[in-house]
């Protein structure tokens, strides 16, 4: 099988590092980071593999949820106090502490 030779550019201590490395596996450099590359190829095809229904679901979802109709603003009276606590407290476990904050019925 005829190869093919691809040039890569990096800087010197990146080079020695992978040099080092292609030696202690008993490599030259090429044999190291065609091993490397071909691992990193397998590890995301058996990912993308493993999630694939999944993502699938989700972009039906993602693509029916951009048929329906916009929800009309909920007046700000409609949730109590409490309720206001709960749903920041359920948007937190989503996003994070630093996620949206606006609540439903809430001015953002």
């Amino acid at each position: 099988m005829a190869k093919t030779r691809i040039s890569i550019s990096l800087d010197r201590d990146h080079a020695e590092r992978i040099r080092a490395h292609a030696e202690r596996a008993g490599m030259d450099v090429s044999a190291y980071l065609v091993n490397a590359a071909t691992r990193q190829m397998a590890e995301v095809e058996a990912a993308e593999a493993q999630f694939a229904r999944i993502d699938a679901v989700i972009a039906a979802a993602e693509a029916e949820a951009a048929s329906l109709p916009a929800l009309p603003d909920a007046p700000e009276n409609d949730l109590t106090e409490e309720e206001r606590r709960e749903v920041r407290k359920a948007l937190e476990l989503v996003y994070g502490a630093e996620g949206p904050t606006a609540l439903p019925g809430s001015a953002a």
